[in-house]
């Protein structure tokens, strides 16, 4: 689901529903040990749940002042940040 590769956590298969509670805590101890780019280039599929999962990611790095991007957004999910009206939190924080 999640890998580390230095500064950079690697997501792998679908992020909806039903794996956002266990990517959460996954990735928040890495998170906190210096992992400062998510990079969504193996996700698989993607909902809602996805936009929501990223912004509570940058919202963390923001009250921590910890600096994080997004890398590799799916297609989806940039559009469904623009159904939601977020899409620039998102494409500020990307590559």
């Amino acid at each position: 689901m999640i890998r580390r590769e230095g500064d950079s956590l690697i997501l792998e298969g679908p992020v909806t529903l039903d794996t956002v509670p266990g990517l959460v805590g996954l990735a928040e101890e890495h998170l906190r040990q210096g992992a400062r780019v998510v990079d969504f280039r193996n996700v698989t599929e993607v909902d809602s749940a996805a936009v929501a999962l990223a912004l509570e990611w940058l919202r963390r790095a923001a009250q921590t002042r910890s600096g994080l991007r997004l890398a590799n957004l799916p297609a989806a999910m940039q559009n469904l940040a623009k159904l939601y009206g977020v899409s620039e939190l998102l494409q500020s924080a990307s590559t």
